[in-house]
């Protein structure tokens, strides 16, 4: 149904039942009554059931449950007193809700209600069973026009209620682009950005004025009875003078202004002031057609999530992200993943512990200390965007207070109020810095929406009207860029600014991957990190890292989402070893996860999120999973619980184990040749056939592909000339480099008939896939002969043998590799400089050395089996042949022991912590070593 005819269907609603209301008779009609016509549910029979029967001392029936969401009604007649006691048949006094907690004690545990309602059909008294000791909610059937919203919790679980949020939200912001699209028409393509500021602002400006005629700052659809006596052609006056009327205190305006505009609430807020150059767009049929029946009375804006909708609104109206053609924005879920254990956690710990002071007068004084401190918080996000996070941590902790405010005063009518506002927390604690100005406009406006829903809220439980106009100004959130400015210098308080720091930090940065930075962002890095290097790293360190600097030394706790690259490969070195180096410390950490970020078309993205802070603040590290938390001694670099590491890239291994290196490097694709091109250059000349060798990078060893390349080392010249075709192809390849921008590869122009870098063994070699699929528990590796060319897309381990085999191929490695790689989206990036040189080999006994060398063996016999599986077919973990399984699982234990590790117990997080230990061991060892050779050539020096 849409807004109105939901609207409709209430007051017909109310009008049916008003007076009306006896128990036996007229509660089931009465129910389903309102399921259907009030919340939209077609077929009420499904989810509803009544006169359930309990077994008490006598037998007893629930008068009304409805399933899916687990509500239990008491319903009583119309003159009842909900809150009174009642006898019963065995001589008890029970209220309602008593005897409604005693029918659902006898329910199987499933069925225990999430939330008791009694009613006697003219109130709703609703118990929230997460709280049951806390006051309920009421709710009158004469009010239920603009409150029938509080009675969707009987159809919607909390999940359904946010998909709506969302949906409505997205229904806005469609709405809202299609009216920017009609809007922007009448520029007739001569728009110029000041044309495009000035609809975005009156984009903004519609939106506050369709939200606040449907939540009740204005009067009910009072913007739309203003416009509609318009024609199209003069509803662009219309507006100006609104706008004019919206920005003007009540005393100031023309005393014979016409009553429709008069009549007009002062707004304030500098949302409605008139700025140099702005300038409304004609109306016509079209536009006044989407703005009134479709957007103003056929929508109720008062149902948009503030956090969701600005995301979409700032999204739908940025010529970047509309010609992509995807909404942008961040679930409120993931939102909390990031606020939660940053702050809301522990805040709502304390709470929980003040409720249970037992007597009224500490508990009083505690209620008022706790609502003091939520409103001393100060926030920052500073790359705020439309202010999503901004938003909800606003209402979450308004939620809070609501809650206190409930306990506080036990939800009783409150005299004198006029004097006295329950409510302290307020926008002014939330600051933002965003680079885009519309987008500042979009935060600004989000929070302000969100103030007025959640002094709906507070208005509900104090059973009293508060002013929400006029707005105040608010200039907490500033345009800039983030990475230039003084942080500190925004934030205002009453005390010596100089040592004042924001206590909470947090947002989702613009992630911006190394290889599609631009100049201006090459140079933010620059100035943010100074002198440290930032090759192959994502912009969004330079939030990490200035938020360090910020935080040093101070009590300030920081969040971010980044993409989960910062906790791979060389962002070890570059970021979380310098950020340790400012004595920061991570407290908690969400590992890699699937960031939703798009609503029309979704981008998954890879993403963490770490939260931290000076290291000598208290701290209980933990790492958060989906469901699990688990406490750790500390969080490291790689998000792991083990000790701070930072393998830097090293041209040769730590162990003493052969030498690895990339394959070989042809700076041109005409050394490339299909299958197909094989025959045809032998059958042209069937000389060519001695150059033409198996070919094989990451894919065509883990998929099995057939591909071939010339291979003229050491060929004859003169029987090279014999061959037309590959004549030509060395002529293709000298052409290739010596158009290359770079001067190396131009150099090699002058030896087409070779590879620019070789790298080939003359041995058997040992070959590693440089890119491997996240799903496989093994990276499949394996033996070839010199006869098969290595490209640069592997890595090639000359003189392994099945002991380096194994233990490459093992668990243990495995669960290394996984930490230390880079990545590729998520897929395995193997580093020979970081994961291969870098990992700590066992010290076997040779009957360990055997016994894993005889493992190896078994793994490659079992492969062997399978000559027409691919190794993709044979490394899926759902279809791997069982004794292929067997030879891998032998192995692993083969090798854990061989490090001394329990195969039976340790888990794959334990086993990496122990390795990063051998590892700092073993690079302390190499210091030693290397600091007595010092020594050793001074005493030589000395001697001389």
């Amino acid at each position: 149904m849409s807004h109105s005819q939901t609207q409709e269907a209430v007051r017909v609603f109310i009008e049916r039942w008003k007076g009306r209301g006896y128990e036996k008779g007229e509660s089931q009609q009465f129910w389903m009554d309102l399921l259907q016509n009030v919340l939209g549910v077609p077929n009420p029979v499904d989810i509803i059931s009544f006169e359930n029967q309990v077994k008490l001392a006598n037998t007893s029936f629930i008068d009304a449950y409805i399933a899916p969401t687990k509500v239990l009604i008491e319903q009583k007649g119309l003159n009842v007193d909900l809150r009174k006691a009642i006898k019963q048949s065995d001589g008890s006094l029970l209220s309602p809700f008593q005897q409604a907690k005693r029918y659902a004690a006898e329910l199987p545990v499933s069925k225990h209600p999430r939330w008791v309602v009694t009613c006697n059909f003219k109130s709703f008294l609703v118990y929230d069973m997460e709280n049951p000791h806390g006051e309920p909610e009421e709710i009158l059937l004469e009010d239920l026009e603009k409150e029938y919203f509080r009675l969707r919790f009987l159809v919607e679980d909390g999940k359904a209620h946010l998909q709506r949020e969302l949906e409505v939200s997205i229904k806005a912001g469609e709405l809202i682009g299609k009216l920017y699209d009609a809007f922007l028409a009448q520029y007739n393509g001569k728009v110029s950005p000041e044309d495009l500021h000035s609809l975005n602002v009156l984009c903004v400006r519609l939106v506050f004025c369709l939200y606040a005629e449907d939540a009740g700052i204005f009067s009910k659809d009072q913007f739309y009875h203003y416009l509609i006596q318009y024609k199209p052609e003069q509803m662009r006056s219309a507006l100006k003078a609104l706008f004019t009327t919206l920005d003007t205190k009540i005393e100031e305006r023309d005393r014979f202004l016409e009553e429709s505009l008069s009549a007009f609430p002062y707004v304030n807020g500098s949302l409605f002031h008139q700025q140099p150059n702005e300038d409304i767009p004609r109306f016509n049929e079209q536009i006044a057609d989407l703005l009134l029946p479709k957007a103003s009375l056929g929508f109720d804006w008062s149902e948009i999530s503030p956090t969701i909708f600005g995301a979409v609104f700032e999204s739908t109206l940025n010529p970047e992200t509309r010609r992509s053609g995807g909404m942008h924005y961040t679930s409120i879920e993931n939102i909390h993943k990031v606020i939660d254990p940053l702050f809301l956690n522990d805040l709502k710990a304390e709470f929980d512990q003040i409720k249970e002071e037992k007597q009224d007068n500490k508990r009083k004084q505690k209620l008022d200390a706790f609502q003091d401190k939520l409103a001393s918080l100060t926030f920052l996000d500073p790359a705020c965007g439309s202010g999503n996070f901004l938003t909800e941590t606003y209402i979450s902790l308004r939620r809070l207070e609501n809650e206190l405010i409930t306990l506080k005063y036990h939800g009783q009518k409150l005299l004198g109020i006029e004097q006295f506002n329950p409510i302290k927390v307020n926008i002014h604690q939330f600051y933002g810095i965003e680079i885009n100005d519309f987008a500042v406009t979009v935060t600004t406006t989000a929070l302000w929406i969100a103030e007025a829903q959640m002094m709906h809220e507070t208005e509900r439980i104090i059973k009293f009207d508060l002013d929400y106009l006029p707005l105040k100004s608010f200039t907490n959130i500033h345009c800039g860029n983030a990475l230039r400015m003084d942080w500190g210098s925004i934030l205002q308080v009453n005390a010596d600014v100089s040592t004042a720091k924001f206590d909470y930090i947090m947002g989702n940065p613009p992630f911006v991957g190394h290889n599609v930075r631009n100049d201006a962002q090459k140079s933010d890095m620059e100035f943010v990190f100074g002198n440290i290097k930032t090759d192959k790293t994502d912009y969004v360190i330079c939030w990490f890292y200035k938020a360090s600097q910020y935080a040093q030394n101070t009590q300030t706790r920081i969040a971010f989402v980044a993409t989960n690259s910062i906790c791979q490969g060389v962002s070890i070195g570059i970021l979380w070893k310098n950020i340790y180096h400012l004595n920061m410390a991570i407290d908690f950490a969400w590992p890699t996860f699937v960031w939703d970020s798009e609503a029309s078309e979704k981008a998954h993205v890879h993403v963490i999120v770490a939260g931290f802070s000076d290291k000598k603040l208290s701290r209980n590290p933990r790492l958060f999973r989906e469901g699990i938390i688990v406490p750790c001694d500390n969080i490291n670099g790689y998000l792991i619980n083990a000790p701070n590491v930072f393998p830097d890239r090293r041209n040769k291994p730590l162990s003493d184990v052969p030498l690895i290196r990339v394959g070989s490097l042809p700076r041109s694709s005409a050394f490339t040749v299909t299958a197909d091109e094989k025959s045809s250059f032998i059958s042209d000349n069937p000389l060519s056939e001695e150059w033409i060798k198996p070919y094989i990078g990451s894919d065509e060893f883990i998929n099995g592909k057939e591909r071939y390349c010339l291979w003229m080392k050491n060929a004859d010249i003169k029987v090279l000339r014999q061959c037309r075709k590959v004549m030509e192809r060395i002529e293709k390849v000298r052409q290739d480099r010596l158009n290359s921008p770079a001067e190396t590869t131009r150099r090699t122009a002058n030896t087409p008939t070779l590879f620019a870098v070789d790298a080939q063994p003359d041995t058997n070699y040992l070959l590693i896939p440089q890119v491997s699929s996240e799903r496989r528990r093994y990276i499949p590796i394996g033996f070839m002969s010199p006869d098969v060319i290595a490209s640069n897309l592997v890595f090639v381990v000359p003189n392994a043998n099945l002991y380096h085999f194994g233990v490459l191929t093992s668990n243990v490695h495995n669960a290394w590799m996984r930490i230390t790689c880079g990545r590729m989206k998520s897929d395995y990036r193997y580093g020979g400089d970081l994961v291969y040189n870098n990992f700590p080999w066992p010290t076997p006994t040779e009957i360990q050395k055997s016994r894993i060398e005889k493992t190896s063996q078994a793994i490659l016999d079992a492969r062997s089996n399978y000559p027409n599986l691919s190794l993709a077919d044979l490394y899926d973990e759902l279809l791997m042949p069982s004794e292929l399984r067997k030879a891998h699982q032998n192995n692993d234990r083969a090798v854990m022991e061989a490090y001394g590790f329990d195969w039976r117990t340790m888990t794959e997080s334990e086993c990496v912590a122990e390795l990063f230990k051998l590892y700092q061991r073993l690079v302390e060892r190499e210091k030693e070593k290397e600091g007595e050779k010092k020594g050793k050539g001074r005493k030589v020096k000395k001697n001389d």
